[in-house]
């Protein structure tokens, strides 16, 4: 069973299609990661798989239909809605009140009954890590216990659906690392009655995720690159990357810009890009030690200097950065 199935969903806005006949699907106990450059159409796929937003007309004959936990998001909305958990972009709980008090708002809200939402609220303040921070007003929280009361908020009805919107983006890399454990945590726990993280199988959570980090997108059962509000490619991270297996050439030395440009110029390096105090170098299929080689003299013989050179593997950077060039 698959607890998010999409088929042709289409959104536009004016001339400007911000998502295009796009289909995916997500089972329990899978983390679905959403990639792209802004403006790719994730935010509005994520705001139409909630409700928020409703679908434009398909084009052709082809049939709308967003299933949600057996629900059509459609036809049984609010049935559909009460399977969901949504984490927004920007923190859109209320400041003014107390981390416990947010809790218990959105708690009543989804329809826990007095005698349960309490012991609920501080089962899910406590997975996330704010149990010590009840009465703690939310807008003196810090960006990433923003974050993690607002993932909080969307738990608290033990949703079976979880859509989160760039959930890290802004936060410092700490409290990135923090925020994935919680994820990884909620489809890997072997008890669902333990800490509110539902475990493994029939009863296991779907996540679908965006995100602009490929170090997370890497930590997701299966990724989707999208561009121009249409799904270019899916599939297991390995198996993605596996596309530009033996054709990556990892590239060290000084001056780094001159071994960019020098790089640039042989006919069989398809694209030169700089990772910090590297450059990853894609090279067209079989031609990698000819370019090696190649490299090895017109580098020396420019006055510039090798400290490394060797192939490694593909990834997630590559093979986006391949897609986005190819669909250019």
């Amino acid at each position: 069973m698959k607890l998010i199935q999409a088929l042709h969903i289409n959104k536009a806005f004016g001339e400007l299609k911000a998502v295009d006949d796009l289909s995916l699907a997500v089972a329990p106990g899978e983390i679905y990661g959403l990639v792209g450059p802004d403006g790719a159409g994730k935010t509005t796929t994520l705001r139409l798989l909630c409700g928020a937003l409703s679908p434009s007309p398909p084009a052709g004959e082809a049939r709308t239909a967003i299933d949600i936990a057996g629900y059509d998001l459609i036809r049984q909305t609010e049935q559909a809605r009460s399977q969901i958990g949504y984490l927004p972009q920007r923190f859109s709980l209320y400041e003014e009140l107390t981390v416990l008090e947010n809790i218990r708002f959105f708690a009543e809200t989804r329809g826990l009954e007095a005698e349960d939402w309490q012991p609920r609220c501080m089962e899910i303040l406590s997975f996330v890590g704010l149990g010590a921070y009840t009465d703690r007003r939310a807008g003196h929280l810090s960006g990433g216990m923003k974050q993690k009361l607002g993932l909080a908020a969307a738990l608290v009805h033990r949703p079976r659906v979880l859509l989160l919107d760039e959930p890290t983006t802004g936060v410092d890399p700490v409290t990135r690392q923090d925020f994935w454990q919680l994820i990884i945590r909620l489809i890997s726990r072997p008890d669902a009655s333990s800490e509110g993280a539902p475990g493994p199988g029939e009863d296991a959570a779907a996540i679908l995720v965006s995100t602009p980090y490929m170090d997370e997108a890497s930590r997701c059962t299966r990724v989707g690159f999208m561009q121009n509000g249409r799904l270019l490619v899916e599939g297991a991270p390995a198996e993605l990357a596996a596309r530009l297996n033996g054709r990556i050439l990892e590239l060290r030395g000084l001056p780094l810009p001159l071994l960019r440009r020098i790089a640039r110029t042989d006919p069989d390096v398809e694209d030169a890009q700089m990772f910090g105090d590297r450059i990853h170098l894609r090279i067209r299929q079989d031609r990698l030690k000819n370019v090696q080689a190649r490299l090895a003299r017109q580098i020396s013989a420019q006055g510039a200097t090798i400290t490394r050179m060797r192939a490694i593997p593909p990834q997630l950077e590559d093979v986006f950065i391949s897609l986005l060039e190819h669909k250019a």
